[in-house]
């Protein structure tokens, strides 16, 4: 499947992976615009998903907001799949692997990526919004979705999750930026390539191969060099193989 990208890899190259929600559906997490992802479920407390995954929504009705959360975002326990785990063999092989993903799941780094950049965030963190202490997933989902407080300062805390109406963290973005601007080799997965500035950074490659690998259309398909409509956990996990043919 991937026998000219092999020939074309060497040690010295660069990866850099950019991952959206499609990634992780086969550890069991919906993904948002899909025909059965959370965007189609309809209203949840007055509210379409969107508009509850927002800062708005967050600091005007904050037990909505951890209603929601607590049900649709943090549920379960999900384990990063074959396809997370590829990517962190890649990277296990000696190639500069990067990451750069607009999920929150924390998935990639419970695979063992260590060069991850989450440009939305995280669940695994979480802060007072008062006295900025830090707290992990486990102390949010200890509230059953009511709204968390602080220990020390009895303030509200919130998961360091960029919501709809906030910003991405500038640093995030210029080491994202600077990663895909270096790639030789760019692999979209996973995403539909629709979410703003996020998406928007893919432009900024100048490198041998941009692949995207996504089960429908994305805007970016007519410059890619390469589309593959299958699932990403298979096509990953091939593409890990092959490498280690290579280099293993």
């Amino acid at each position: 499947m991937f026998e000219d990208l092999v020939k074309k890899t060497e040690e010295k190259s660069e990866f850099v992976f950019f991952t959206g929600a499609g990634i992780s559906t086969d550890s069991g997490i919906k993904d948002f615009r899909s025909c059965d992802g959370l965007y189609s479920e309809g209203l949840y407390g007055g509210y379409e998903p969107e508009e509850i995954l927002s800062r708005s929504v967050l600091m005007n009705e904050p037990e909505i907001f951890f209603r929601y959360y607590n049900d649709k975002i943090i549920a379960g326990n999900p384990e990063p799949n074959m396809g997370h785990k590829a990517i962190a063999d890649i990277q296990e092989l000696g190639i500069e692997t990067t990451v750069v993903t607009q999920n929150i799941d924390g998935l990639h780094s419970k695979a063992g990526s260590f060069t991850v950049h989450e440009l939305h965030g995280s669940v695994l963190k979480n802060y007072c919004t008062s006295c900025n202490r830090f707290f992990d997933l486990d102390f949010i989902k200890s509230f059953k979705g009511s709204i968390p407080k602080c220990p020390d300062c009895k303030s509200m805390v919130r998961p360091d999750v960029v919501l709809y109406g906030e910003g991405l963290h500038e640093e995030e973005v210029k080491v994202s930026v600077e990663a895909i601007e270096r790639a030789d080799f760019l692999f979209a997965v996973g995403s539909s390539l629709r979410v703003y500035p996020a998406a928007g950074f893919l432009r900024y490659f100048r490198g041998k191969a941009f692949i995207i690998i996504n089960i429908g259309q994305t805007p970016f398909d007519r410059i890619a060099d390469c589309k593959i409509e299958e699932n990403s956990s298979y096509v990953l996990g091939q593409l890990c193989r092959e490498l280690k043919y290579e280099f293993g």
